[in-house]
């Protein structure tokens, strides 16, 4: 008897497998938990894009709703997302930018070609920040609230139905 069950042993283990692949293959790939949802926003300190000399901290985004957008010159998603960016700037969103693994001469002649809606960008040439916020691609926006917690994380391109559905619904919960 023992040995019978032995003989399916490998079939039923192949079945669970089967089973668990096969749900994973239907799931969106580029949707995943933050495990930074209701913390702090990470503690750094970085020059701006702009200004080499000028350091700015996490103290940056307390005191007011911010959206914190990850972007890089070398990303065409990032070029593609550019006009809803600057719609929500022109609806009064508070934006950072982190320009993320890229030189300061291609950020910024990235921004004088596609707009620039941020307030400021946080210059991340080696993508320490973005480590920390557990980044693994760009573009990826986090919404942080008055108190600096980061509570919102849209990974990927934000697509003009995601301005209007999920991204401006978010902020003024947070407002």
């Amino acid at each position: 008897m023992k040995r019978r069950l032995l003989l399916f042993l490998p079939l039923i283990a192949f079945l669970g497998l089967a089973a668990f692949f096969y749900y994973r293959l239907g799931l969106d790939p580029s949707y995943r938990d933050s495990a930074l949802i209701k913390r702090d926003f990470p503690a750094f300190s970085a020059s701006t894009l702009k200004d080499p000399e000028r350091r700015v901290d996490e103290s940056l985004l307390k005191g007011e709703v911010t959206l914190v957008n990850v972007w890089g010159e070398w990303c065409p998603a990032c070029k593609q997302e550019m006009p809803q960016l600057l719609d929500l700037a022109d609806r009064g969103i508070r934006m950072v930018g982190v320009d993320y693994r890229d030189t300061r001469e291609k950020g910024q002649q990235f921004l004088e070609e596609f707009g620039d809606p941020f307030e400021l960008n946080i210059f991340d040439p080696d993508g320490d920040l973005g480590f920390d916020l557990g980044v693994y691609g760009a573009p990826e926006t986090f919404l942080v609230d008055a108190d600096g917690v980061i509570r919102y994380h849209h990974t990927g391109y934000i697509a003009p139905e995601d301005v209007r559905d999920v991204i401006v619904p978010e902020v003024e919960k947070w407002q």
